[in-house]
């Protein structure tokens, strides 16, 4: 039994320095879920062992020198592992200059940088630091003090960090927490020490007293236990399946400089000065003549902006589903920066792999930025995978609608009557998307002019005034920034997802100089992607006066409103004069021929209202009760918008159904004085309008039925098919009730014309 004590003492000391280094490795396990590879594990679990076995071998120290002692070992380990993850990583500099980088931007980098996070100094820095100190504190607590218990709240909090850190970007740590709970139980349960029981010392009579004590406080500890885990037991396990907070929200991620969020501005600048070197480009794999710098998708009616969101990334990027029938093309390039200023890092598209230069990244729009800055000599190498898509689908292909592409299918208030007008007679005879997109590119090319003295402006004045002030004065003429952006804004006028980019067309291998730069639209295709267009015109090509293919309509009066056509007999309908001696002629007085006359015109007038009105009827019958519900929507629809038409306030085709209703209320308020004023939505009980007797009351109807028609058509276009024949007849009594109402406001007279106005069967639909 001597020689075993020993083996005893040791098996008795293993289990808790044991449980402490478990359990901060548990703590990077759950830390390293969003990490790439499975590098951090091995850093921390090595920082783990290191720091218990630094105080179990200085255990007979005094308890003030454990410390430093172990602070120096963790510097030794924290400089290899910051050593090897940056020659992994491929990062420049020297090790001091790389290890105060990580000091300074460690926890911001680490709340900043893109899943999956790549080990580098600053993302491996404050897990080593924390994993470290966690376990010297723990050991020194629980083997030192003897506290065991407390000796593990270290190694927990460091465990609940790593949750909070990754929050809702992984799935919930499960199996890393019960890991921790069962090393914590084995290591209590091994570190339980036998000996003599105390009250043996003591009188049977006082004894049997204690041990009564000891079991009530016993069996009432037991019961406050199990009463908690019965209250707090269901709360606590539906937090399982709460979403976490992400902390990455409040950190504010790499942002771009103010020259860099519309680089669009800096077109006319470079033109101005072609012959500036802005960088260098050398090809060692694949091609290509298009270098991307910035995608704007943001536009206010002023300025197009990036609006990206750039997280800091490794050197392995995001990978992109490229589309299903896309060709993807490596393509790898060094480019060495020049003049180049901002942040906006130059690469084609699609970049995944970027050497030579610390970068954030934005997967919505791949762009890159250095968080630095760009300096001149800066070298970086971009690996890309260019996507050629398939030329066969365009033609057939859709766009895609929605939330997702609402920021780029947006045009902001304020679009000039010019550019809409223009947007809707291209868009008129093109009703697949890619033939809307070519039509509107064919446009641009062969009636404007490119010049590189333009001034910079795409604002709303400024491409109103490109796209139709006079050739000879100033008009009609800029740079690629008028002619990419004017393209955006018509594709959207037009329903088309668009966005505008701005890059440079490399030459090749060599320098890329400022008159490179340009600006191009992109159009989005389902299943295809993001289709550049070129709405440049060729070299040496006479643009063609905008005036001889674009003629603003003139606005027309209300149908109600223009005069009626009178009718005068012609010379050649004049009987003859009388002879002299009139008495004896032959045949009828000329007072007879001309009511003759009078009322057979009168019958033919008669005969064509008739016959107009019954055509219009049969039109209304056949659009609200004939064919399916779908098509008896759309018959509705049509029936509001031509009343809109027969009022003289007709809508663009390119308004949504919620701003054609918008459009039909307000028409209804001025027609009809007894129509709300407001026209926001529908009135409300103790409003004049409500207590305005039946012309009110039909009004507040009519204001009611065009939204539920405009309800329904939207759920008709979003979700066809799905219509009802109850909710086809709500949408003919709504638009019957609407017409009505709007018809019920004009004179008698106008009253009369509408029912027999000949519009509605010739306009197109």
């Amino acid at each position: 039994m001597g020689r075993g004590a020993p083996v005893v003492r040791l098996l008795r000391a293993v289990p808790v320095p044991a449980a402490l280094v478990g359990m901060v490795v548990l703590a990077g396990v759950t830390l390293d879920r969003v990490y790439a590879g499975s590098l951090l594990t091995a850093l921390v679990a090595g920082a783990a062992l290191g720091s218990v076995l630094v105080s179990v071998a200085a255990r007979r120290l005094p308890s003030w020198l454990v410390a430093p002692v172990s602070v120096l070992v963790m510097a030794g380990w924290t400089a290899w592992c910051l050593r090897l993850t940056a020659d992994r990583a491929g990062l420049p500099g020297g090790f001091a200059q790389v290890a105060a980088d990580a000091a300074g931007n460690g926890i911001p980098r680490l709340l900043t940088a893109m899943i999956p996070v790549e080990p580098t100094p600053d993302t491996v820095l404050v897990p080593l630091v924390g994993a470290w100190l966690a376990g010297l504190a723990g050991a020194e607590v629980a083997l030192r003090a003897g506290r065991v218990l407390l000796g593990y709240l270290p190694p927990v909090l460091l465990h609940v960090g790593a949750v909070y850190v990754v929050g809702p970007n992984a799935e919930p740590a499960i199996g890393p927490t019960v890991a921790l709970v069962v090393l914590a139980g084995l290591g209590l349960a091994a570190s339980a020490r036998r000996g003599d029981d105390p009250l043996d010392t003591l009188a049977p009579t006082v004894r049997s007293r204690v041990r009564a004590r000891l079991a009530v406080a016993s069996a009432a500890g037991t019961a406050v236990v199990v009463a908690a885990a019965t209250l707090l037991g269901p709360a606590v396990a539906a937090l399982v399946e709460v979403r976490p907070v992400d902390p990455r929200r409040y950190v504010e991620p790499p942002q771009v400089e103010t020259l860099d969020e519309n680089p669009l501005i800096r077109i006319s600048g470079w033109a101005l000065r072609p012959d500036q070197q802005l960088f260098q480009v050398r090809t060692e794999a694949g091609g290509g003549n298009r270098i991307r710098l910035a995608v704007l998708s943001d536009y206010d009616g002023v300025t197009w902006r990036v609006g990206a969101t750039y997280r800091n990334a490794g050197r392995i990027l995001p990978t992109v589903q490229p589309a299903t029938y896309a060709t993807v093309e490596t393509v790898r390039q060094e480019i060495t920066v020049d003049e180049l200023s901002g942040r906006l890092l130059p690469a084609v598209a699609t970049p995944r792999e970027v050497t030579g230069a610390r970068v954030a990244y934005d997967p919505g729009t791949g762009t890159l930025i250095r968080p630095d800055g760009l300096s001149p000599g800066l070298r970086y190498t971009v690996i890309s995978a260019r996507e050629r898509p398939d030329a066969n689908l365009l033609a057939t292909a859709n766009t895609p609608v929605g939330d997702e592409v609402a920021r780029v299918l947006h045009v902001p208030d304020g679009a000039p009557d010019q550019l809409r007008r223009l947007a809707a007679q291209l868009a008129e005879e093109n009703g697949a998307p890619y033939a809307r997109a070519a039509a509107i590119e064919q446009w641009l090319a062969e009636h404007y002019r490119l010049v590189a003295d333009a001034p910079s402006g795409h604002a709303y004045p400024n491409l109103a005034f490109f796209l139709f002030g006079p050739r000879n004065g100033g008009g009609q003429r800029g740079t690629s920034e008028q002619f990419a952006a004017s393209f955006a804004v018509l594709g959207r006028l037009a329903g088309l997802p668009t966005r505008v980019v701005v890059g440079f067309a490399a030459p090749g291998d060599g320098p890329v100089r400022a008159g490179d730069a340009y600006a191009w639209p992109e159009v989005l295709f389902d299943g295809v992607g993001w289709v550049p267009f070129d709405p440049l015109p060729r070299p040496d090509d006479e643009p063609r006066p905008v005036e001889e293919d674009f003629r603003p309509q003139p606005e027309k009066p209300p149908p109600s409103e223009q005069p009626e056509p009178t009718v005068e007999p012609s010379a050649s309908s004049a009987p003859p004069a009388a002879a002299e001696g009139g008495d004896d002629q032959a045949g009828l007085s000329t007072p007879m021929l001309a009511a003759g006359a009078t009322a057979g015109f009168l019958l033919l007038v008669v005969a064509a209202l008739a016959t107009l009105a019954g055509l219009r009827r049969a039109l209304t019958r056949n659009r609200l009760h004939r064919g399916p519900a779908d098509l008896r929507v759309a018959g509705a629809w049509r029936e509001l918008t031509d009343a809109l038409r027969l009022a003289g306030r007709p809508v663009p085709t390119d308004l949504s159904a919620t701003e054609v209703a918008d459009a039909a209320r307000r028409a209804l308020s001025a027609a009809s004085p007894a129509a709300p004023s407001e026209v926001a939505g529908s009135p409300v009980a103790g409003s004049p309008v409500a207590g305005a007797g039946p012309a009110g009351h039909q009004s507040v109807a009519a204001y009611r039925a065009v939204d539920d028609l405009a309800r329904l058509v939207n759920q008709v276009g979003f979700a066809p098919g799905q219509v009802t024949d109850a909710q086809a007849d709500a949408a003919a009594d709504a638009a019957t009730r609407y017409t009505g109402a709007l018809r019920a406001a004009r004179s008698r007279w106008r009253r009369l014309l509408w029912s027999v106005h000949p519009g509605p069967l010739r306009w197109r639909r």
